[in-house]
């Protein structure tokens, strides 16, 4: 018979850690919301998602209920708040579906429509106040709003063991998306993006020409004036053209 001291040990070692793993997330259900509904070209099925609206509310509900802790890892917390950016957007849309526009939508980047430990949050929030202040500039391309200029959506939720990967996988494949912009040896048209958070590109002592440069196939030398593509803002949704890059 084991020692009293030694069975009161195992049980906190086991009661700290079966804690510790109720603190993480559990992000499958969004995953299969996702896949279920989002095509490879980041197009969304806004009817398939309305259709078991039921699934996608008791996870937003989920997310409501948990924020990141001291003890989860910088990778964590960035997904936590990567997947709840993306799942408000959807949740804002799918409340007053069918729309044409995130834009159709009263006020709504300063819509506080996510609540956590009673704090509530915009999407302007989430970005600037949060996503932005973790310092990586690649985090532009893993948001969307579902509009047909964003970064496509992934049909897959961030994880604290993905999260890295496709930081980078996610920001060459939008930088090289002729659909979003059009960089050749002879062209160079890009995304408003990189007019909007200049700043957050011209870190670490590079420009976003050299931020460009890290992943693009064709290199460029400057940015030419009126370079910046017209922001597309109608709604993402399956079966409609994928974004064509013009500038108006």
């Amino acid at each position: 018979m084991k020692p009293l001291k030694t069975i009161f040990f195992i049980l906190t070692l086991f009661l700290f850690n079966n804690s510790y793993a109720q603190q993480k997330v559990d992000h499958d259900a969004w995953d299969r919301i996702l896949i279920l509904n989002v095509m490879d070209n980041g197009m969304v099925d806004y009817d398939g998602v309305t259709q078991d609206v039921s699934v996608f509310y008791e996870y937003f509900r989920y997310l409501c209920k948990i924020s990141p802790q001291d003890n989860w890892s910088k990778e964590e917390k960035l997904a936590y708040w990567l997947n709840v950016y993306n799942a408000t957007a959807m949740k804002m849309i799918i409340d007053e579906y069918p729309i044409e526009s995130i834009n159709d939508l009263e006020n709504p980047w300063k819509r506080k429509a996510f609540k956590s430990q009673g704090v509530r949050y915009s999407l302007d929030d989430i970005e600037h106040g949060i996503l932005r202040k973790f310092g990586d500039p690649r985090i532009h391309f893993l948001l969307n709003c579902g509009s047909m200029s964003s970064p496509r959506l992934w049909n897959r939720a961030y994880t604290s063991m993905n999260i890295n990967e496709a930081l980078e996988e996610r920001t060459r494949e939008f930088i090289n998306d002729p659909q979003r912009n059009q960089i050749t040896s002879s062209l160079v048209k890009i995304s408003q993006v990189f007019e909007w958070y200049r700043d957050d590109f011209e870190s670490n002592n590079i420009d976003v020409v050299d931020f460009i440069n890290q992943y693009t196939t064709v290199k460029i030398n400057r940015i030419p004036k009126n370079a910046y593509i017209t922001y597309d803002w109608s709604l993402n949704k399956k079966d409609k053209q994928t974004p064509i890059t013009s500038n108006n």
